[in-house]
């Protein structure tokens, strides 16, 4: 089942923690949610809804549940979901997935001789992997082909949190969850 906008109109902690143990699914390829890293809008600094309203943004500041996919570095595109109700800002960046099906459509995107667990670990590789890129900015997740599912069976792992990591600013907050030990955590 396909979660609901009711499901990201909250405080994008909780939405960041809820969504372990979920499935993201875009076309044939699938896998299961093991890190997340919630950013919090205009006082985090890391947030880039902190500099306010802008055409970058926009979708962070709109209706709950739609993607915020942006390149960082110049190299990698990072795939977001917006949290809070719409008018305050707030997104989840989906960290890491423990790869379910399309595997192989995966392995051609990626390195072929990348582990299996591996192939979705990290922000990047992750996008690149689901094929996630900035043509699905704005896309609203409670519809196919990129959407978010419940997972009717249960964690079987602690959720661990940290502070997030590759950011310099309010770099020491607690905002990145995981499954401990997880084989397909990002590093």
């Amino acid at each position: 089942m396909i979660l609901s906008r009711h499901f990201y109109a909250r405080p994008t902690v909780e939405v960041a923690r809820d969504l372990l143990g979920k499935i993201l699914t875009h076309g044939e390829c699938s896998g299961l949610i093991i890190e997340t890293e919630a950013y919090l809008g205009h006082h985090d600094l890391a947030a880039h809804s902190a500099a306010g309203l802008t055409e970058r943004t926009r979708v962070i500041f709109g209706p709950p549940g739609h993607a915020y996919v942006y390149l960082s570095y110049g190299i990698h595109e990072c795939f977001n979901i917006v949290a809070e109700p719409e008018g305050q800002p707030g997104c989840v960046l989906i960290r890491a997935l423990a790869p379910l099906t399309g595997l192989d459509l995966m392995r051609t995107r990626r390195q072929a001789s990348t582990p299996d667990h591996r192939l979705a670990a990290g922000p990047g590789n992750l996008t690149r992997a689901l094929n996630i890129t900035r043509q699905l900015y704005g896309h609203d997740l409670t519809r196919q082909p990129l959407s978010v599912h419940t997972n009717p069976a249960p964690l079987t792992r602690e959720i661990e949190i940290t502070p997030r990591i590759g950011i310099t600013k309010s770099a020491d907050l607690l905002l990145r969850f995981m499954l401990r030990k997880h084989p397909s955590a990002s590093r």
